[in-house]
């Protein structure tokens, strides 16, 4: 066990240090140091959280002596004492990781309460419904909390208190002859889970607290969030904290304030908050609370003060700050700043603007956005044309618009994600931290209750998907799984479609319109382009794909598979004419109607495209891809020879005999092209060798096309790959075939046209003989996808689906290698490939081809070891340009911090 110092108080440390002290206690340490009115308290560090989890008594026994000397300090700094019964200091234990994680883990408030001190506050503060309000909350909140009793059985029984008062009772309508009574229920409920008493001495009460919010770092949810967000295992930090309380009475309030609107980006103040309460009810979207604006009229004081406070703390941390206050009698006190979460759109507005208004420079701003989560600024919006039937209105907490399938809890959102192509939507009272992995699933979120600080729509934004939270005209009726607006009922697996924006609940499936780059997005997009020194191409197969990548800001196209030509549902009888030929006069007839079809796709490609480069992959996998199933034509076979029995006993005839011998053949066809193991077998480069009339007809098609457009005064820049090279040999052979039809097409056009023959580095063989390859490849494109299957030995499609996920929350691998290049294996071939081929061939072009090119940790991979472009999807084409610049920012640092 170390001898790091792993107690810390307030007014120790700062910003600096939030790995150590975690996000809340080094802004807590840092407010402190800046003079504002925070609660005093000390911070337990994360280091000690990794230490219990080696060895929880040793690390419990060992910071009991310092968390009681630091209780000493708050005793004489408050003039209270923990554990006296006339006088008691409360203090909550909330957790707080170096990376914020809202709602995923633990806190307990007004812990220090029992029997007798809940009395002496009573008569202190002369306030008894006050005192009684804050032990019912303890004991719930400590029971779900330290003891794992269910949240819900707590509150069925406040809920029968709050009907017994009448339909429409809050929890502040109970008085204090009720909360004794839910206090007794309560007690007794924990005996009967737990099987002792409530314990009664606060210090059990502290340690055991303290323990839970170190075991909530591996609860459920805290994991998965985890996962979702790549947040490394740094442990959560553990805070102690004076109490103060904002259900105190109605000269008391909670709240969460943002500098900036969290949604939309716009510099106004925005928040929540709520008179005769405490932090919890807010987040939880147990009432809905009142705006901040309204302030002014219940506080007009504390309303200035709050907003000059959060002025000075955007200042003072130069980004949007998330602000938990509490209210005490009149007095302000700040609990907690933090760096808001906010949706990509709003990120994108606040940098831009900050940069506009000088807090920060352009490259601050490029760091200060989430490049994965920039793919969500292109949401789908509402057809303003469309009729639609709005069936509620809450408030829109997260952007962007979804239609899909009703479900109600969140078990059932995550297993039909899996199951379905429909979008889902989870439909909830409100939304708990143990329903992320149903958030994570669902495409949107639509909770009755809540405001937008609570859970659903922090953690909607957070993932950037729409959120509509607070439509209280939906009665959500979770035990049988629908939603009531007035008459109007929608069930489970009914269609309803909400609007993040606008915050529209609308009934049914409507239109939904694709989303355009412009505004801010597009600014902070050209900034990046200023920076980034990769290039970033598209992977676009179609005319459509083509044109929405140059709207993307695509520099040409790294990758044009031609197999998904092939794929039309014209063409696939014609392609499987030409896989059943039995000779090459009857391949090459079936080729030639191909040839035109081809031609006409290359021709409006490159028309797009214009002058940018366009990197074609000629025809890669194997061909029993382009046949039916084996088993679907069996039994077709099955029943036309069922149906040739019945005709020949009835009317003596055998009319399908034509027919079952078709079937016949193509079973026979599938058979023969039938592999062990079709992904390293007759594919890419072999099949031109055993079969070249295939890319022979294809480079016809390129090169027609690119000729008669060069006629048409229309700039062409072909590049030709060819797919699965492992040997020298096998290039060389293909590319002298290749290379003599497309000089004798361009001779024929007399044109001038420029074009170049490269290969897709995809198995380790070509990588490790890159210098040779080097000699007939005048461009590198790393196939990422196959390179990685052939490196770890994995078939993705079964890896994926088997044993990856074990692998991974085994932490025997740190992420699927198939979404982030595994840098240490599949890196290094690359790196291998780059120098080798680099020494033949100095001004060798180098790309990356696979889904790994929109990925921002293997963006910033390509940068470091000097590709020069990455090429993805269309809609990842935004954030590869960040990512890009993100990347030669951070090399620039790196370069500065080094001399």
């Amino acid at each position: 066990m170390s001898d790091e110092k792993l107690i810390w108080d307030f007014k120790e440390g700062g910003k600096e240090l939030k790995h150590v002290l975690g996000g809340k206690g080094a802004n807590l340490a840092e407010m402190t140091k800046l003079g504002l009115n925070i609660p005093p308290g000390f911070t337990i560090s994360t280091q000690a959280c990794l230490e219990y989890f080696k060895d929880p008594k040793g690390l419990m026994e060992k910071i009991k002596p310092n968390v009681l000397e630091h209780l000493e300090r708050l005793e004489k700094e408050t003039n209270k004492k923990f554990g006296d019964i006339e006088n008691p200091l409360l203090v909550s234990v909330r957790s707080g990781a170096p990376i914020s994680m809202p709602g995923m883990m633990d806190t307990v408030l007004n812990l220090g309460l029992n029997d007798k001190s809940v009395v002496g506050l009573a008569k202190q503060t002369n306030n008894p419904r006050f005192a009684y309000d804050s032990y019912r909350r303890f004991i719930q909140m400590f029971g779900d909390v330290v003891m794992g009793i269910d949240d819900e059985k707590f509150e069925r029984i406040l809920t029968k208190y709050k009907r017994e008062k009448g339909r429409n009772t809050q929890d502040t309508d109970l008085d204090v002859s009720d909360l004794q009574k839910v206090i007794a229920d309560y007690k007794a409920l924990y005996e009967k889970e737990i099987g002792e008493t409530f314990p009664q001495d606060p210090f059990e009460q502290l340690f055991l607290a303290i323990e839970a919010v170190f075991k909530s770092w591996n609860n459920r949810r805290a994991i998965t969030y985890r996962k979702i967000n790549n947040i490394p295992n740094y442990g959560t930090a553990v805070n102690i904290q004076t109490m103060v309380f904002g259900n105190k009475g109605w000269n008391s309030a909670t709240g969460v304030a943002f500098s900036r609107d969290p949604s939309t980006g716009e510099k106004k103040r925005f928040g929540e908050y709520l008179k005769n309460a405490q932090g919890e009810d807010v987040v939880a979207g147990i009432r809905t609370p009142k705006k901040l604006e309204d302030m002014k009229e219940d506080f007009p004081e504390i309303y200035d003060e709050l907003i000059e406070t959060m002025e000075k703390l955007e200042k003072h941390y130069r980004d949007m700050q998330d602000i938990e206050f509490t209210i005490e009698d009149g007095e302000l006190f700040i609990l907690q700043t933090r760096n808001g979460k906010r949706t990509p759109s709003a990120a994108v507005k606040i940098a831009v603007d900050m940069v506009k208004e000088g807090l920060i420079t352009e490259e601050e701003a490029i760091l200060s956005v989430e490049a994965k989560k920039l793919s969500k600024l292109l949401f789908k919006s509402i057809d303003e044309n469309a009729i639609v039937r709005v069936l509620a209105k809450g408030i829109n907490a997260s952007p962007g618009a979804v239609s899909g399938i009703a479900v109600f809890d969140a078990d059932t959102a995550e297993e039909w994600a899996h199951q379905r192509e429909e979008d889902i939507i989870l439909i909830r009272p409100q939304t708990k931290p143990e329903d992320v992995h149903g958030l994570y699933a669902a495409s949107g979120v639509l909770t009755q209750f809540g405001g937008k600080t609570s859970h659903a729509a922090v953690v909607a934004r957070g993932m950037g998907k729409p959120a509509v939270v607070g439509a209280q005209d939906v009665e959500v009726d979770v035990e049988n799984k629908q939603f009531r607006v007035g008459e109007i009922v929608v069930r489970e697996r009914e269609y309803v479609t909400i609007d993040g924006t606008t915050g529209r609940v609308i009934e049914g499936k409507v239109p939904l319109l694709e989303p355009e780059i412009k505004g801010e997005f597009l600014e902070l997009l050209l900034m990046a382009d200023k920076i980034r020194k990769l290039g970033v191409r598209a992977n676009a197969d179609t005319p459509e794909d083509a044109r929405k990548a140059l709207e993307f800001g695509a520099e040409g196209i790294g990758l044009c598979r031609t197999e998904h030509m092939f794929m039309a549902q014209e063409r696939l009888p014609v392609v499987q004419e030409m896989i059943m030929a039995r000779t090459k006069a009857h391949r090459k007839e079936a080729l030639d109607k191909i040839l035109p079809m081809q031609k006409s796709d290359f021709y409006e490609i490159f028309k797009i495209m214009r002058g940018k480069p366009v990197t074609i992959r000629l025809l890669d996998p194997p061909l029993h891809e382009f046949l039916p199933e084996l088993s679907l034509v069996q039994q077709e076979h099955l029943e036309l020879k069922m149906t040739n029995v019945l005709s020949n006993s009835l009317l003596k005839i055998s009319p399908l005999d034509d027919e079952i011998k078709k079937k016949e053949k193509v079973i026979s066809l599938i058979r023969s092209l039938s592999e062990q193991n079709p992904m390293m077998g007759l594919r890419g480069c072999r099949l031109g060798i055993v079969w070249p009339e295939i890319n022979e007809m294809q480079v016809k098609a390129i090169f027609q096309a690119a000729c008669e457009l060069k006629q048409e005064g229309i700039d062409v820049i072909p590049e030709i790959m060819i797919p699965l090279v492992g040997m020298i040999s096998e290039l060389k052979h293909v590319k002298k075939e290749l290379k003599k039809i497309a000089e004798d097409i361009i001779k024929s056009y007399n044109v001038d046209l420029k074009y170049q023959f490269g290969t897709m580095i995809e198995i380790p063989r070509a990588a490790l003989t890159a210098d040779e390859i080097a000699t007939e490849a005048e461009f590198f494109s790393f196939g990422t996808n196959d390179l990685t299957q052939m490196t770890f030995g994995f078939s993705r499609d079964d890896a994926e689906g088997k044993f990856l996920p074990v692998y991974i929350s085994k932490e025997i691998l740190e992420e699927n290698p198939f979404e982030t290049i595994d840098q240490k294996g599949v890196g290094k071939l690359m790196k291998i490939a780059i120098d080798l081929g680099k020494k033949t061939r100095p001004n060798l072009k180098l790309g990356i081809c696979g889904e790994h090119g929109g990925e921002e940790k293997s963006i910033k991979f390509a940068h470091d070891i000097g590709l020069d472009y990455v090429s993805c999807s269309p809609f990842r084409i935004p954030v590869a340009r960040i990512a890009a610049a993100q990347a030669a920012i951070l090399e620039k640092k790196k370069n500065e911090a080094s001399q």
